[in-house]
């Protein structure tokens, strides 16, 4: 169990490492560009290597009897991400990063319900935590809160559906089987909505399309491998550790300043997580 944990923290750090190079990927190329023709190159790129990987291995890692749940799986993905780009044109990057760690207590609530995962004690408290810090941050009756703000907290739900369904899926799909079906939904929806508004980035930004595209494919197999290995609930909060990263990146980087009050339940939210994980450890 502890070696099974400790690879799960490691692959889920890797996911987090990829996650701020596509938030500051998605922040650079949204100057120009539309969110759906960001999410567009992601997925092309990631389609394009992992079908190299695919015929390297062979196509029996196509081969799939869940199709239908692929399917679902990539369209309420695609949602999230959409509203993920969206909040971070926005909004500062750590008040993103902070409601979007609200994924973690919707997994765990998730992952009870339809994984049959135990809702212990300290689960249940550690979830309590972080509805008291995403309350702290928003603060509804006190403060406006930003339409921006909702649609990144509605993304947070889907994430947490994703991440409870790659952990269904885990068991019988190989990672390059999700990533390749995950692509292949997403890139005609991403091209049909990108379309209209198509614009070509000017040469500066195609490393940035570079860099969207290999860490798109990098986060999602990182996933994959880490709830492979723990329970969803339990290692999903350590993503976590991205929110003070990228608070530090958008203070030096962009002038942004984190609030008060966006600290204050982050603290909250980062309790929460750390009495989950170790929870799973007794």
């Amino acid at each position: 169990m502890r070696q099974s944990l400790t690879g799960a923290v490691m692959w889920m750090l890797g996911a987090t490492s990829s996650l701020i190079a596509m938030a500051l990927a998605g922040r650079a190329l949204a100057a120009e560009i539309s969110i759906f023709q960001i999410m567009f190159f992601r997925n092309g790129i990631c389609l394009a290597i992992v079908c190299v990987l695919v015929m390297r291995y062979g196509g029996d890692l196509l081969r799939t009897r869940r199709l239908g749940l692929h399917g679902f799986r990539n369209v309420v993905h695609f949602g999230a991400q959409a509203g993920w780009y969206y909040g971070l044109v926005r909004l500062p990057l750590s008040e993103v990063f902070a409601i979007e760690f609200t994924a973690p207590i919707w997994t765990a609530i998730l992952a009870a319900l339809f994984l049959g995962e135990r809702l212990t004690t300290r689960r249940t408290f550690a979830i309590l935590l972080g509805f008291a810090g995403i309350l702290t941050i928003l603060r509804p009756g006190i403060a406006e809160i930003e339409p921006a703000a909702l649609v990144v907290l509605a993304s947070a739900v889907g994430f947490a559906s994703m991440f409870v369904i790659t952990r269904s899926m885990a068991s019988s799909e190989k990672p390059l089987t999700i990533l390749f079906y995950m692509n292949l939904v997403q890139l005609p929806l991403s091209l049909t909505l990108a379309l209209p508004d198509w614009v070509l980035p000017s040469a500066q930004l195609w490393p940035w399309v570079a860099v969207t595209g290999l860490a798109g494919l990098s986060t999602h197999y990182c996933f994959a491998r880490a709830f492979a290995l723990a329970d969803a609930g339990l290692i999903a909060p350590i993503d976590f550790v991205r929110l003070p990263a990228i608070a530090v990146i958008g203070y030096f980087f962009y002038g942004e300043p984190t609030g008060i009050f966006v600290l204050a339940g982050a603290a909250a939210i980062f309790a929460g997580c750390l009495l989950n994980i170790r929870s799973g450890r007794n």
